[in-house]
């Protein structure tokens, strides 16, 4: 039973990172403004722009001057989910 849980909090950790990288990604495109007809781009903001909804709707005060901190919370989230979860895991 063990093994079982290893390989999902370790999959559950690859999917995590992954999403990770995909909102750097998002929020790196978004000082670019590229083409938003692009396929690549739509669907980056299609995995990415509910979590950033979903932040900003919760969390108003992420957004100031101009300046949007959600994908940093969400990148900060997940990151102490992650440890948390490798932690219960493997400690």
């Amino acid at each position: 039973m063990s093994a079982l849980i290893y390989a999902i909090v370790q999959t559950l950790h690859t999917v995590m990172n992954l999403y990770i990288w995909i909102v750097i990604i998002a929020a790196l495109l978004s000082f670019v403004r590229p083409d938003p007809n692009n396929p690549i781009v739509q669907i980056l903001y299609r995995l990415t722009e509910p979590a950033l909804d979903f932040i900003r709707r919760k969390m108003p005060f992420v957004v100031f001057s101009g300046v949007d901190l959600s994908p940093l919370v969400i990148i900060l989230g997940l990151q102490l989910l992650d440890n948390f979860m490798m932690r219960a895991v493997l400690g």
